[in-house]
């Protein structure tokens, strides 16, 4: 077991949410950055269409606020979509200084439009704008030197008052965490005044998804088991448009394609119908929950494995110019975007629900903030508003970053070390692969883009009997990162279930049979962790 390591600020999670907070702590504070796999290996990585923010004459702040609320389904909190608004373009600006390549024309910010917007209002890196984000903020944070990357390290537990002696503390505050150190397969023990959580959402929970293999709900879960409130985690969103081919791993199609004329039809053998002006006056600029449900509908109608997404009608030079990434991808499996359709399926693509923060990115456990898609910080309420999820990080990074100087230091008590010695290695790995693929599965079949109550319950059934399962494995074997991180799926699914039961209405991302009715009034849903 080796020494606790200490630093003033311990930030879990290397994407633009973790990475803008590390920068900006930097100069004033020891960071240490811990990521499961390698620092570009998140979600932020693989976002495609670009970062919201009002920035094109005859577009306003008023505007940006009002799609959002549309967007949202009445749920979204004005104060928290309004902070952010209003500190979009300076994050933009922050980011230019950082020197990311965006795409200009005649000397200007290139603006595009997405589903949902009124207006141009989109900055993007071609179709590639977070890869070149966190390109950009991966070689800063290399080269800064008050900040140290743990690579190859996972959150096993988030290390609070609980953990402590009695009578140690009587505040309910984080110290720091157990980090699994993957590599050299031991639990070390950091210590931090102020942890973060930036660990991104929890898309893994679903069969099928656009997210990477770390979206597993690592610090929801985390921050559940440290008393942290949760709110709106039934507001999964499915992306409409993810490539389906059955040689390709989940491919984003981004909004993009369709803010620029890409229009959805049925495959050819139904005559190649465009199907969304009948399902919404906004046709393919519809928010993406409408247009996952029509393509849904479409698929189960027509008993369809996938629509195809035409943008063909656009000359080759424009494609080549704004989707040259989709582009390529297509091209190596066959598909001439220039002359034929995509086909495309909705998956799980964002979750907007999470940890309930303040506009500080504070939790309700003193020392301990999050950030980012792990968050629920009112701003996308019953549905997420395309782009406005990467301005959210770094909004709310910088928010966090404002409160940390501004708090005092806590001394930090003496930190009990990971004990393991009454556990062994485990026997049968076979169990975890079983139960992860029985989770992911199921949570597909019931707890997807439409749902009911019977489903929702065969749901719940099924988690009660995992998590019993895993329980016992967690407590009798060493930790592996497979281990922690169904442990961590399964208790974000059970949130999911939970707050999906509570839901007797139809608003946003959460459709029931049941309930196809919108309620008068639009109420978050707040899950209180039990007492210990």
């Amino acid at each position: 077991m080796t020494d606790i390591h200490r630093f003033d600020v311990l930030i879990i999670g290397s994407g633009l949410a973790g990475l803008t907070a590390a920068l900006n702590l930097a100069p004033t504070h020891r960071v240490a950055v811990i990521t499961k796999r390698a620092l570009l290996d998140g979600s932020s990585n693989w976002a495609q269409g670009g970062i919201a923010a009002v920035l094109a004459e005859g577009d306003s702040y008023a505007s940006h606020v009002d799609d959002t609320l549309v967007a949202g389904a009445g749920l979204c909190d004005l104060e928290a979509t309004q902070f952010t608004v209003e500190n979009a373009p300076a994050a933009i600006n922050w980011l230019q200084e950082l020197g990311v390549p965006f795409t200009t024309e005649h000397g200007e910010l290139h603006l595009t439009r997405e589903g949902g917007h009124s207006h141009r209002r989109i900055v993007h890196a071609a179709d590639a704008t977070g890869a070149a984000v966190q390109a950009t903020l991966v070689e800063r944070v290399r080269h800064t030197p008050n900040i140290t990357v743990f690579e190859h390290h996972m959150l096993v537990d988030l290390i609070t008052d609980r953990q402590l002696p009695e009578g140690t503390a009587t505040d309910r505050r984080c110290f720091g965490a157990y980090v699994l150190d993957t590599e050299q397969d031991e639990v070390m023990t950091f210590s931090a005044a102020h942890t973060v959580l930036a660990t991104g959402g929890a898309g893994k929970v679903y069969l099928y998804t656009t997210n990477p293999d770390t979206a597993t709900g690592d610090g929801i879960a985390a921050a559940w088991r440290a008393g942290c409130q949760v709110g709106n985690m039934e507001f999964i969103q499915f992306h409409p448009t993810c490539l389906y081919h059955p040689h390709a791993k989940s491919y984003l199609i981004t909004e993009a394609v369709r803010g620029e004329g890409g229009l959805l039809k049925l495959p050819p053998h139904l005559g190649g119908h465009r199907f969304m002006p009948d399902h919404d006056p906004r046709a393919e600029l519809a928010p993406r929950d409408v247009v996952a449900r029509a393509i849904d509908f479409e698929m189960k109608k027509h008993g369809l494995d996938c629509v195809h997404l035409d943008i063909s009608h656009q000359s080759p030079e424009f494609l080549h110019e704004h989707f040259p990434n989709i582009l390529a991808r297509c091209a190596e499996l066959g598909i001439d975007i220039t002359r034929e359709p995509i086909p495309v399926v909705p998956a799980a693509h964002y979750t907007c629900g999470g940890v309930v923060t303040d506009l500080n990115g504070r939790t309700e456990v003193a020392g301990l903030y999050a950030v980012g898609e792990t968050t629920c910080t009112g701003l996308h309420g019953a549905n997420r508003l395309a782009s406005n999820s990467l301005v959210e990080c770094m909004v709310f990074a910088q928010a966090a970053v404002a409160a940390i100087r501004q708090a005092p230091g806590a001394q930090a008590p003496a930190l009990p070390l990971w004990d393991d010695s009454r556990v062994t290695d485990a026997d049968e790995m076979v169990v975890i692969s079983h139960n992860w693929d029985e989770l992911r599965r199921f949570m597909w079949d019931y707890v997807g883009i439409v749902r009911t109550n019977k489903r929702l319950e065969r749901a719940a059934h099924r988690i009660t009997l995992l998590q019993r399962e895993i329980h016992e494995f967690y407590a009798s074997f060493h930790v592996t990162r497979d281990l922690l991180e169904l442990r961590n799926l399964v208790q974000v699914a059970d949130l999911i279930v939970m707050s999906a039961m509570l839901r007797r209405e139809s608003r946003g991302l959460h459709y029931s049979l049941d309930y196809p009715e919108l309620l008068p009034e639009a109420k978050p849903t707040i899950l209180v962790p039990p007492a210990r």
